[in-house]
């Protein structure tokens, strides 16, 4: 454990609102776990047996220097290979804009998690609104910092729009947490109403139907 809690207090706020849904000692999978930040706020905060899977070779590199246990390879193959609940939490943080089949995944995902927790930009923030309809361009935002031409996002999401497809494809959302988050980040504060309209980004749990 931390004891000062300087690594959760300088960590991104998705990740400590993440974070904080995770009970300790669980088993974790990281889909698309990049640096292995969250991963390693897991480890040291909550004790977890946590597993990544990376594509990028130098990020499995660092994430390998932090003491992490991450694969590279690509995800969306590498599922597949897990048994039935194989973990307690799968999470795909700020990944799902970039998923090429969502609606094929997340079933998958909940085989082999008993919870699976997803977080993405919000499409629906006012910013990116007021973008569209002003100059006509495609939005540029801290959140959804690429230009048209070179964004690894394959889709645009919207709060909305996810729960209605949670409900479409008979997925439970057991918890939500919309936020906005300034300074790098690492400080924000939870959305209670407009989520759709103020919130930069959507944090999401989701279980099987019972």
């Amino acid at each position: 454990m931390n004891a000062d809690g300087d690594l959760l207090k300088n960590s991104r706020f998705d990740l400590q609102v993440i974070a904080s849904w995770i009970t300790p000692g669980a088993r974790v999978l990281d889909l698309g776990c990049g640096n292995g930040d969250l991963l390693y706020l897991l480890k040291q905060e909550k004790g977890v047996h946590g597993t990544g899977i990376e594509q990028a070779g130098t990020k499995v590199a660092r994430c390998i220097e932090r003491g992490l246990t991450v694969l590279q390879g690509n995800f969306l193959d590498e599922v597949h290979d897990y048994p039935d609940q194989s973990f307690d939490f799968v999470i795909l943080s700020q990944t799902l804009q970039q998923v090429m089949a969502p609606r094929e995944l997340i079933p998958e995902l909940l085989r082999i998690g008993r919870r699976v927790i997803v977080s993405f930009p919000n499409f629906g923030h006012w910013l990116v609104r007021l973008q569209i309809l002003g100059t006509g361009h495609a939005p540029v935002t801290d959140q959804l910092p690429y230009e048209w031409y070179d964004t690894p996002n394959i889709r645009v999401i919207t709060i909305k729009d996810f729960k209605r497809f949670l409900r479409m494809i008979g997925v439970r959302l057991a918890r939500e947490v919309a936020i906005n988050t300034h300074h790098h980040d690492q400080q924000g504060h939870i959305i209670t109403w407009l989520t759709n309209l103020r919130a930069t980004y959507g944090i999401m749990m989701l279980e099987r139907p019972a």
